[in-house]
């Protein structure tokens, strides 16, 4: 198995740590936006975009592209932050995000921002969407993957788990589910909300093969989407074990941060603690 080179992995790392300082700027700028599950996604989507999917920023409707679905579109900070660092679209429009003319909003519109595949608000879709891509790729002859981003919370949905179903029963090796499994959403402690667990043996059970890493190690991810990418019989899924609020101290596994906007001097303290200046 292919291992990223230390000097790739220094690479990473410091790109999930821009990504993370560009999305607590944003989500400061326009008080309002989810701290805790976009900082939790940031090498999840650095090893996704900058290393894994076949795209083409020149040319985001390229047919044969990878395709990414935010289904917890609520990270919209994390997605926008990483598409503009990939160069979809030039990083001084992260600043008008939210305003009603610009083409960034709350959550992610596939009509209005170039390399955003799927309008997200609403939770649970993302699985479904990707197994009717996926189909279409069949019906099409085309080669390409898709990837879909999911919190755990949300696998408390059962929308989850209809196409779930739906993509094992189909074989649809190119698509690939990501859960970001931070143990943290908008109530409270996953489990004392809606129990998930055991959720690998859940996944396994609707017939998918199944990854489990440590989501803050961008080799672990990279060796696990390698693995998905081989795939010859089933659907894959990634459980990327994950901190709420990564990367700062007072955010951590703390619920009050999934939606809630930092003051200046709560942005300044983050900011120094993921090594930048106000």
């Amino acid at each position: 198995m292919w291992h990223l080179t230390k000097e790739e992995i220094k690479e990473l790392n410091e790109i999930a740590r821009e990504l993370r300082c560009t999305s607590l700027r944003m989500i400061h700028k326009r008080q309002a936006g989810h701290p805790g599950g976009s900082l939790s996604a940031a090498e999840i989507m650095t090893v996704l975009y900058f290393k894994v999917m076949r795209i083409d920023p020149e040319n985001p409707n390229w047919n044969e592209r990878d395709r990414f679905l935010l289904s917890k579109g609520h990270a919209s900070a994390m997605l926008y932050a990483t598409l503009a660092k990939r160069g979809f679209f030039p990083e001084e429009d992260l600043q008008k995000w939210g305003e009603l003319d610009c083409h960034l909003q709350g959550h992610p519109d596939r009509l209005k921002t170039p390399g955003v595949d799927m309008n997200s608000g609403i939770l649970g879709h993302g699985v479904s969407i990707g197994v009717g891509l996926c189909l279409a790729a069949r019906q099409k002859r085309k080669d390409f993957r898709v990837y879909t981003l999911l919190g755990d919370g949300e696998c408390q949905a059962g929308l989850v788990w209809e196409g779930a179903n739906a993509a094992a029963k189909y074989a649809l090796t190119n698509l690939v589910a990501i859960v970001d499994h931070n143990a943290v959403q908008l109530d409270g402690f996953v489990e004392e909300v809606m129990p998930i667990e055991p959720l690998a043996e859940k996944w396994r059970s609707f017939g998918w093969d199944v990854f489990e890493v440590d989501g803050h190690d961008v080799d672990q991810l990279y060796q696990a989407f390698l693995q998905c990418i081989e795939a010859q019989k089933k659907p894959t899924v990634i459980i990327a074990r994950t901190i709420k609020g990564k990367g700062v101290s007072f955010m951590e596994n703390k619920a009050y941060w999934h939606g809630v906007a930092p003051s200046t001097e709560e942005l300044t303290r983050a900011l120094h603690e993921l090594g930048e200046e106000f």
